[in-house]
């Protein structure tokens, strides 16, 4: 049996050391390569599950919320809120671009919110799509706000709020009921701190700040 020349032995450790390097390399960069399907869960995340069921969300019978694809403006630029009626986030100024809103904060232990809620939706369907109406609970209570809901048998889109941020973004004061009138293009036309007395007062109001008659 003949023996391998040292040299070519060193030169075949030599290439083989070479090549474990090579791999060591190449794993490594693969690890650390920024991926695409990483960069798409960071534009579009997923809901966070509240703790609400799906019974409750159920027996409120919501509308959905409010969507659109095109970017906002104005001051509630960057808030997204989950709505009460299937826990999904909204994107808020993106929902309400290009139509007049009325946004009512509220919260379940608010007595004249619940006296006001009823006229709120008396005035939706009045006003049938000229405006949107928003109710915004400023309460992290999600399955209280459903319940109250409920109870009062208001059935208006609305989201969650729970650490205040339309409140803090139009610069409203730490009161409820709040109502926000904000235009088709995003800006704030009024903030409404007071309940609302009954539907032609909400129709006068809107009226004459947004221009939206009905």
């Amino acid at each position: 049996m003949s023996s391998e020349p040292s040299g070519r032995r060193s030169t075949g450790h030599a290439w083989r050391w070479a090549l474990a390097g090579l791999i060591v390399v190449v794993a490594l960069a693969v690890a650390v390569w920024p991926r695409g399907d990483d960069r798409t869960e960071e534009q579009h995340p997923a809901p966070v599950a509240s703790g609400v069921s799906d019974d409750l969300r159920a027996a409120a019978r919501l509308p959905d919320c409010p969507s659109g694809a095109v970017p906002g403006n104005g001051p509630l630029a960057g808030i997204t809120l989950g709505c009460l009626a299937d826990g999904r986030p909204v994107d808020l100024a993106a929902a309400l671009a290009g139509k007049p809103a009325l946004l009512n904060l509220w919260a379940y232990w608010c007595a004249p919110c619940a006296r006001e809620l009823p006229y709120l939706q008396q005035y939706a369907q009045r006003a049938g799509n000229a405006i949107t109406v928003l109710t915004v609970h400023s309460d992290p209570d999600e399955a209280k706000a459903l319940s109250r809901l409920r109870g009062l048998d208001v059935r208006l889109p609305g989201v969650l709020d729970a650490d205040a941020r339309v409140r803090t973004a139009v610069g409203a004061p730490a009161v409820l009921p709040i109502s926000v009138l904000v235009r088709a293009d995003g800006s704030v036309a009024d903030v409404e701190v007071r309940a609302f007395d009954g539907v032609d007062d909400i129709a006068n109001t809107v009226a004459g700040k947004l221009g939206v008659v009905a």
